[in-house]
């Protein structure tokens, strides 16, 4: 018999490579929208370096990105409630270039 036939009602059995188990770091989300869906590019910007490439593209419809959001919302106060406070880059008024030397083409 197979695991999904054990599973209760309405639970879903995700599975998850090696590979997508260990991530992909990013620094920077580029969000994007048209009337039928948002696209967020996740980017990993270094120190000093003039150019970068967008590492993983999700695409969600309208409905999953506000369910993301709701989602986000909820992990990063319940974070937050353990960590204390997530400090605003806007607050900190860290320079785009991370603190490295300035890149230069």
């Amino acid at each position: 018999m197979s695991d999904q036939n054990n599973l209760p009602p309405n639970q879903l059995n995700i599975e998850i490579s090696e590979e997508v188990a260990e991530g992909t770091y990013a620094n920077l989300a580029i969000i994007t929208h048209s009337h039928a869906e948002f696209v967020v590019d996740f980017v990993n910007v270094m120190p000093g370096t003039p150019k970068s490439k967008v590492k993983n593209r999700i695409i969600l419809t309208p409905f999953h990105a506000k369910r993301f959001m709701k989602a986000m919302i909820d992990n990063v106060k319940k974070f937050e409630a353990v960590n204390g406070s997530i400090q605003d880059l806007e607050v900190t008024e860290m320079p785009f270039t991370f603190g490295g030397p300035t890149g230069q083409a």
